[in-house]
Parts: structure tokens; sequence; C-alpha cells
């Protein structure tokens, strides 16, 4: 899908291309190719004169490889973008192209985006430029935007996980915590830890592709100042990302920790009833001893006698137990 984006009384307006001449009749700032095809590809590279690369999506790219300068100065930025979905958290690759010298085009340069799935954070930018004039002015200000928009997005997503602990943290603090309540806050858990380190790891690339464009110089004082502050939000996130790690692990612990206890409760009436079983087995024992003369044959009350003893050696360790509060 081939999406190009127009500047027009200072509002953002899309336009979703099916041919090259449909194409020819914009002269749009930011280029959005979402899983595009080997057609669309050859349009770009038609029309604005750009290859894009085989190996702009790749997942196991170097690092190092992330964030370069051509010799014509294209910028080239690879970038994580979160995707909050509640079933499967995840993160998108996005390759980011800045060419800021078009000579077929007469305008402040273009933003080439490619990417396998829709973002959300492109939704929301896309929805603020409609709605805000002057939002926006030129190819940079698209890629800033971008990274601003994500790292509230993150917050946003930070808020959820807040709210989400908020209620585990109500089911384990209550007193009473099953093995089944136990298994199923652990998820719970799990899934706002994985989350909380997507998190981390997504505005930790979005500060790296803030710093790179800084260290670029390709930005004026107004933009530079809007780099700093966002840089300043990703460090406050920073901080509200180590607090849940630390909040986590405490429920965890806690929940580990009742589960141990429910364990120790299993294993202590085994104990019990282990301990209060001796004195009936050691009578038992002794009466299948071969005597001369045994209670059982010589005395008609021989076998209730023997189980009435067996049955009070039980019953007294039971309440002894229980006066002493271990059966609780």
């Amino acid at each position: 899908m081939l999406n190009i984006f127009t500047l027009a009384n200072g509002r953002l307006f899309q336009e979703e291309i099916e041919s090259l001449e449909e194409l020819s009749k914009f002269q749009p700032i930011w280029v959005d190719l979402e899983s595009p095809t080997v057609e669309e590809k050859r349009w770009v590279k038609q029309y604005f004169g750009l290859s894009i690369p085989e190996d702009a999506m790749d997942e196991d790219i170097e690092e190092s490889a992330r964030f370069y300068e051509e010799d014509n100065g294209e910028l080239h930025i690879r970038c994580d973008f979160l995707i909050a979905d509640d079933e499967e958290p995840r993160t998108v690759r996005v390759a980011f192209i800045l060419n800021l010298v078009n000579d077929s085009l007469k305008s402040k340069g273009v933003l080439f985006s490619i990417h396998d799935e829709d973002v959300p954070v492109f939704r929301l930018l896309r929805l603020r430029a409609r709605r805000a004039p002057g939002l926006i002015e030129d190819a940079k200000e698209v890629l800033l935007k971008l990274f601003d928009a994500d790292a509230e997005y993150s917050a946003d997503t930070l808020e959820g996980i807040y709210d989400q602990l908020e209620i585990v943290s109500k089911q384990v603090l209550a007193g009473v915590v099953t093995d089944t309540l136990a298994g199923e806050v652990l998820a719970a858990i799990a899934r706002q830890e994985d989350l909380n380190g997507r998190i981390r790891r997504n505005v930790m690339d979005t500060r790296r592709a803030v710093s790179f464009m800084m260290r670029s110089r390709m930005l004026n004082a107004g933009q530079f100042e809007e780099a700093r502050q966002i840089l300043r939000d990703i460090e406050s996130l920073d901080n509200h990302t180590a607090f849940l790690f630390d909040k986590i692990n405490f429920l965890m612990d806690a929940t580990v920790g009742f589960i141990n206890i429910n364990q120790n409760k299993t294993i202590k009436i085994f104990s019990v009833a282990s301990v209060a079983l001796l004195p009936p087995t050691l009578i038992a024992s002794v009466y299948g001893m071969n005597f001369r003369v045994m209670p059982e044959i010589d005395w008609a009350y021989g076998y209730a006698y023997a189980i009435a003893l067996m049955v009070a050696s039980a019953l007294v360790p039971m309440w002894y137990f229980r006066r002493r509060g271990w059966l609780k």
C-alpha cells in the first residue's frame, strides 16, 4: 500500500496511490509504504529517483547500520515502534529515508517510511495533523512529530500498565490467594512485565534516533529545541518503567510467597497427620506381635478395646495440636 501526504493550508492530507500517473499529480512531503509491492517500489524509483534497500526492514541488521547518512545527503534511520496489542504486544521495524535534496520537486524534502504493518503512532500523527493546522511544516517535522507521538504512545501504554497492576495489587493484597488465583495473577504480571520491557526498548530506540537527528545538524533552532523536549519526555518515561519493574517484582514475590504459604499448609496437614497416627500404629504393631495370651482371643472385648485405644491415641494428639493452633 502506497500512501502520500501533502501539505495544504497547514494541514496534512492523505492520498492512496494506485498508479504512477496518479503519483505524479502530487508534491508530497511524506511517502508511506506499508508492505510495498515490487510495482510500488518501481513507482517510487521512477518518480523520486529513490531505490529502496532490500534490507530496509530486516530485523537482524547490525546496530551500527541503523543510522547513517549517504553521500548524496539521504538520511537513513531504522527504528522500532511499539504496538501495544492486548493479546500480542510487539514492535514493528520501520525504515525511514529522509531526502532533503530533490531537484524534481520544489519542496522541503520528502520523508519515506517503509514498514510491514500499520503502526498506531502513524495513525495518531495523521489524526493530529488533520485537526491541527500548522503542526507540520516540512519532512523533518513529520519525522520529529512521529517520534514525539511515539513517546506519548509509550506514556499512554505505561498508564495502562499502572491500571492493570492496580487491579492485580488488589487481588494479591486482599488476603486470600488460592493457587488458581495465583496462576492468573502470575500470568497477568508476566504480560505487563513483557509490555514494560518492550516500552523500555522502544523509548531507547527513539532516543537514539532523535539523538542522531540532532547530531546530523539537519534541524533548525526550533526543531532542535523540540528534539530536546522529546529527549526530556523519554527520560521521564525511563523513571516510570524503572518504578514499574520494581512494582512488578514486588507483586511477583508476594504472589510466590502466597503460593509457598499454601504449599506449607498442605505439608503441615500431612506432618500433623503422620504424627497423630504414630500412636495408633504403635498400638497396632504391639497387638500384632505373637503373644501366648492375646486379648483378641482370651478376652471378648479385645478387639473393641484395641480399636478404642487406637482412636483415643489419635484424638489426643489432634486435640493438643488444635489447642496449640497448629491446625489453623
